[in-house]
């Protein structure tokens, strides 16, 4: 990674590299490399080395590009924490990468600091915009550009593919994350695959907003444009990122299912609202894109109306969304809803799931944007080899598996077998094409009372899907008669529903008390179980007061469900839907 980084600063030193939305910040290759290399210098004169490791806590801005790639200039490993981390939390991973500096963001400053305190070995926090006097911390100004005499080639040259480039602390649905150390051989092992599939064009472009924590955001939205040259604009509130998208035009939108489902439940109010004949364009739309992906042929009346659609109304609303120049648009990291894929090819945007770990550099099934199969992740990237154990079990093996869990050896044995294997702990099937289809995850099946097998994900995925006033939903019902369901109502959508029926004002707590809402819900319910088989479908649901907060109690940071510490705080409430 860091002779790509050079490469890509040869080949492209006037592109930009790096901006905010309004081009507050714009930075060139040029102008990031030379920043990089400030930074790394400042670095260096504070200790830092090859085989360190760094702690960053940053939201998507274009420092981080900076000091990600000044850590990784001088062979050192940069990682970064979720912002949402409580102080023992933040405390838990920088010991466990035995980070000596760490760079944080002024408004992360209070919580990082009440970790310090468990934290002796860490000696320096760099402030991005100054921590002020009498905080124990130095200002990012006094550190950058520190040693004007420093040279960075010597560092950058002697890293080696099996060094770490990152460390990406899973975010711990079943106990403490794990940190996954990834080489720059896995990276750009991940690089090659993701554009052997994409075919990125010379002047790409990306947006940065999802945590860089996360696998997804690395690899997507940092290690790519640095391998590619791309162009990256930093948005720093993930709430905003459908503002972005009509800005920027992003060749390549890469985002979690929630997104895809705001969007469709957004867009479909919008059509509603416009007449029959909008009403029938979608439809044939629709019809057309299930015929296809049945290897069914189309009628002609069918493709007309929905070519007529398109032509009036779907090409303008791709522009809306600013999708209407991706060549590649991908949901990942949960089950998308069958129905909201189909909304999206029905409109033109040829939405694509992938599947993918941490573990696998977020790479290792890709529907190509030309070969999309609905209901499966796609086949294997290239370079990857996938297999299915006995019992059903995703098995992955090649460059992009990590090198292994940072100071685990056991449970790095335990996960890559003796013959290179990663065992994902994904139920799959593979059909005759080599596509993938996701069943859900090996301890999370569930097993009812009278021993049938379901998907809790397939279910919840469904349940979301046919309804946006469904914001989560947890289903519970292994070694039980029945199948019942936590819900959460959709803090955007709801509150919009509740001012139609007469509701203004409520909160989301107070809104699932009330009767209209409750059948709402249950209306939404139905129409899921109507798409389930009938020992999977949902019973009785309670309304959670309140919402589910990325991670909070019930959800990760990267929006997975805690489903043990969800049937732990909601005991009460699961065993009353079994009583009456």
């Amino acid at each position: 990674m860091t002779e790509a980084f050079r490469l890509t600063l040869e080949d492209n030193p006037d592109r930009i590299a790096v901006r905010t939305k309004e081009d507050e910040v714009r930075l060139t290759w040029a102008e990031l490399g030379a920043r990089a290399d400030a930074m790394a210098g400042g670095l260096a004169k504070l200790g830092v080395e090859r085989g360190d490791t760094v702690a960053l806590m940053l939201s998507n801005r274009p420092e981080f590009a900076i000091a990600d790639l000044a850590v990784m200039t001088l062979g050192a490993t940069p990682f970064s924490i979720y912002q949402q981390f409580t102080p023992d939390q933040i405390a838990y991973v920088v010991g466990d990468a035995g980070a000596k500096v760490a760079i944080v963001e002024t408004a992360f400053l209070e919580t990082f600091g009440a970790a310090r305190a468990q934290l002796p070995a860490l000696e320096t926090v760099i402030v991005v915009e100054g921590g002020g006097a009498g905080t124990g911390t130095t200002d990012w100004s006094d550190v950058e550009g520190s040693d004007p005499g420093f040279d960075p080639e010597p560092h950058w040259r002697a890293v080696e593919p099996d060094d770490l480039v990152t460390l990406i602390y899973t975010s711990g649905t079943t106990g403490p994350p794990k940190g996954v150390q990834i080489t720059h051989r896995n990276v750009m092992a991940g690089a090659r695959a993701a554009h052997a599939i994409i075919q990125f064009p010379d002047d790409a472009r990306v947006i940065s907003w999802l945590p860089a924590a996360h696998i997804a955001e690395r690899m997507a939205h940092h290690y790519m444009p640095v391998v590619f040259g791309m162009t990256v604009t930093t948005c720093p509130n993930m709430r905003e990122i459908v503002a972005y998208l009509p800005t920027v035009k992003p060749t390549w939108f890469f985002a979690v299912p929630r997104i895809f489902e705001k969007l469709k439940a957004g867009l479909e109010g919008h059509l509603s609202t416009q007449g029959d004949q909008t009403v029938g364009w979608l439809t044939a739309a629709r019809a057309k894109v299930e015929l296809e992906h049945a290897g069914e042929p189309v009628p002609e009346d069918v493709a007309a109306r929905a070519a007529e659609g398109d032509a009036n109304l779907f090409s303008g609303l791709r522009a809306m969304l600013g999708l209407d120049e991706a060549i590649a648009v991908n949901a990942g990291a949960a089950p998308t809803p069958r129905d909201v894929i189909v909304f999206f090819h029905a409109i033109g945007v040829p939405l694509g799931e992938l599947w993918g770990m941490s573990e696998t550099c977020g790479l290792g099934a890709v529907n190509p944007p030309a070969a999309i199969k609905i209901g499966t992740v796609g086949p294997a990237c290239p370079g990857v080899e996938l297999s299915l154990a006995e019992d059903g079990e995703l098995l992955v093996r090649g460059d992009v598996v990590m090198k292994g869990y940072r100071n685990k050896p056991d449970m790095t044995a335990e996960a890559i077998d003796a013959e290179g294997w990663l065992h994902t702990g994904d139920i799959a099937k593979i059909d005759d094409d080599g596509y993938v289809a996701i069943v859900d995850r090996k301890k999370e099946i569930i097993i009812n009372a009278a021993g049938k097998n379901m998907s809790p994900a397939n279910i919840e995925s469904t349940l979301k899907g046919a309804g946006p006033v469904i914001g989560q939903v947890c289903v519970i019902g292994d070694g039980r008669p029945f199948n019942t369901a936590l819900i959460v109502l959709d803090a955007d959508f709801a509150p919009a529903l509740a001012a139609r029926m007469g509701l203004e004002g409520k909160s989301l707590a107070e809104l699932a008390e009330e009767e209209q809402m409750v059948a709402a819900v249950q209306e939404a319910v139905d129409k899921g179980n109507a798409e389930l088989a009938r020992v999977e479908q949902i019973k009785k649901f309670t309304i959670v007061r309140g919402d589910w907060l990325p991670g909070g109690d019930e959800l990760t940071p990267t929006m997975k469900l805690k489903r043990r510490p969800i049937a732990d705080k909601y005991g009460d409430e699961i065993e009353a839907m079994y009583i009456r």
